[in-house]
């Protein structure tokens, strides 16, 4: 299997520092790593404290079209700049797993994941998932060129 086995996961609200995107999904490529150094750059030059690993946050789930927040969880709000403005994530319960491999097998291990959590919930502890989702890039191309080793934590956030 490409990805870890799913666990259920109680996440506490964060502060993020987030650009959010509306773009279409051949463009991510090339709009992703720039609105990451963007965010970044304001949070340092806030001296704020980034918490974790940067991340995106797909707010709906549309195969042409990619509504997106790229940015990374903060200790504390930050003040707008530019395109960077202060964001949270809230509160929840969630299924999260662990995909390993490069950018380009995303996609089958998402369809991986879903499937596994279609599965469970026609099982008595049934979740039903909420229609957004959160990739957290855990280790990627900054970390060396050898793709086996990179790491995207999935986690698709519950209704309940």
């Amino acid at each position: 299997d490409m990805i870890d086995t799913p666990t259920l996961v109680q996440l506490a609200a964060q502060h993020t520092a987030i650009i959010r995107l509306t773009i279409p999904r051949e463009k991510i490529g090339e709009v992703m790593g720039p609105a990451y150094g963007e965010v970044m750059a304001v949070v340092a030059a806030q001296g704020a404290t980034a918490v974790g690993r940067w991340f995106s946050h797909h707010l709906r789930t549309d195969p042409a079209l990619f509504d997106i927040e790229v940015g990374v969880a903060v200790a504390a709000p930050i003040a707008a700049a530019g395109r960077v403005v202060a964001g949270h994530l809230p509160a929840m319960r969630a299924l999260r797993t662990v995909y390993h491999g490069g950018y380009e097998g995303l996609g089958a291990a998402w369809g991986e994941f879903t499937q596994w959590t279609q599965v469970q919930s026609t099982q008595a502890q049934g979740h039903a998932c909420a229609d957004d989702f959160i990739e957290c890039y855990l280790a990627g191309p900054e970390s060396g060129s050898d793709a086996s080793q990179w790491r995207t934590e999935l986690t698709r956030p519950l209704r309940d």
